[in-house]
């Protein structure tokens, strides 16, 4: 009889903290504002976007810079970023020996759980869900992209280019509508009728409804976590300094085309340029469109800071360690909208007397009370609590 000696190859487990790059886990701490800006305005306004149809004063810059920087502005550099590091995972089993099939087990299993999760924050917590998204694209990803070659990954460059012709033509359209435009019609913003619930089961029933069409709306984004993955099969993010050129341009071209696309819907916004029904509907067209390109862009323009960090001080440390906590920042912010902000519970963007001045308030410092937490978590060596959840669920018991 024969023994095999041969090495069982297993899968491993979660990264380990000397395994990460700084600036991924740099633009997900920081974007995290982006992303709680974007929503609390959309909660305090129960609309999509969140818009105050009237401004005066101070709210006339606030929804300038809402819509030019951050809104459909910090889901697309979340996309990007979460192609990145489905690549990013599935390199580190690979490198501890495990075989595709393993790989694969492992990314599906997460993906799935990611879809679950997804669920449960939109039914108890918050609309305007992302991660069931995200579970659905990473299973597609991960059948379909991950072991193809160069050549169909090269596909995913062609789409942008064409996506940038598509901005540029509608952008065309705009100028056109605009320079014979009369009327004073707002931007088009939809109602969402679970942030407007008059109590909590009220607003779990809407929810339910609500996120299956939301998730649906917003899968196609996989055209631009498919870019991330292309990224980090060149280890843009990781490789800094070979890659700095490649950054320059793309941050450069992402944000220039983000912020150039926005503008009008700026201005409408702020009440600064006045235009008429299907012009409104166009500029927001522009607006969402470009807004893609703001992904490659904000995540380029903070790998370019992660290139002069020598050494993290204590702000790059604490948005660094928010970023390698990102779900547990994501769902923590939904559960501040739920508390602070619901007409059930506090309303405190109707009480404080100013919607948009008091959501902006409130979403920088829940923003900075979750960089404080993940910073002390960091420092004792504890991952987020979602992150271990996950993390138990996808690798099992030994983590």
């Amino acid at each position: 009889m024969s023994i095999d000696t041969a090495p069982r190859r297993t899968s491993r487990g979660p990264v380990l903290r000397a395994e990460r790059a700084l600036a991924p886990d740099l633009t997900r701490g920081a974007m995290l504002l982006i992303i709680a800006l974007a929503n609390v305005a959309g909660v305090v306004f129960a609309g999509e976007p969140g818009l105050d149809a009237t401004p005066v004063g101070l709210d006339r810059g606030l929804n300038f810079l809402l819509f030019e920087l951050v809104h459909a502005r910090g889901y697309p550099v979340f996309a990007v970023m979460f192609g990145y590091g489905l690549v990013q995972l599935a390199r580190r089993q690979d490198a501890a020996g495990a075989t595709p099939r393993q790989v694969r087990s492992v990314l599906l299993r997460r993906n799935l759980w990611l879809v679950a999760f997804g669920f449960a924050h939109a039914a108890l917590l918050y609309y305007g869900d992302f991660l069931g998204a995200y579970g659905i694209v990473g299973v597609v990803m991960t059948v379909l992209l991950l072991r193809r070659g160069e050549k169909l990954h090269r596909i995913v460059l062609v789409l942008w280019a064409l996506m940038a012709v598509e901005v540029l033509i509608l952008g065309a359209i705009v100028a056109s509508s605009m320079a014979g435009s009369g009327g004073s019609a707002p931007l088009p913003a939809g109602h969402v009728d679970s942030l407007a619930a008059s109590d909590y089961l009220a607003s779990i029933a809407d929810r339910l409804g609500e996120w299956p069409t939301h998730t649906l709306t917003v899968v196609p984004f996989i055209v631009i976590a498919w870019l991330g993955m292309w990224a980090a099969r060149r280890r843009v993010l990781e490789e800094l300094t070979r890659h700095r050129a490649l950054l320059r341009w793309t941050a450069a071209l992402g944000l220039g085309i983000a912020t150039a696309g926005g503008l009008p819907a700026a201005l409408v916004s702020a009440g600064w340029l006045h235009v008429d029904e299907p012009t409104a509907n166009l500029i927001l067209m522009l607006h969402g469109a470009s807004g893609m390109f703001a992904g490659p862009g904000y995540a380029a323009l903070f790998g370019l800071v992660a290139l002069r960090v020598t050494r993290p001080g204590p702000v790059v440390g604490a948005l660094s360690a928010l970023g390698q906590r990102s779900l547990s920042g994501y769902l923590f912010q939904s559960v501040a909208w739920l508390l602070l902000l619901a007409p059930f519970t506090l309303a405190l963007g109707q009480r404080l007397g100013n919607p948009t001045v008091a959501g902006v308030l409130i979403a920088v410092t829940i923003w900075l009370v979750s960089v404080l937490i993940a910073s002390l978590l960091h420092r004792r060596g504890q991952a987020g609590p979602a992150e271990v959840v996950l993390r138990r669920l996808t690798y099992g018991p030994r983590t």
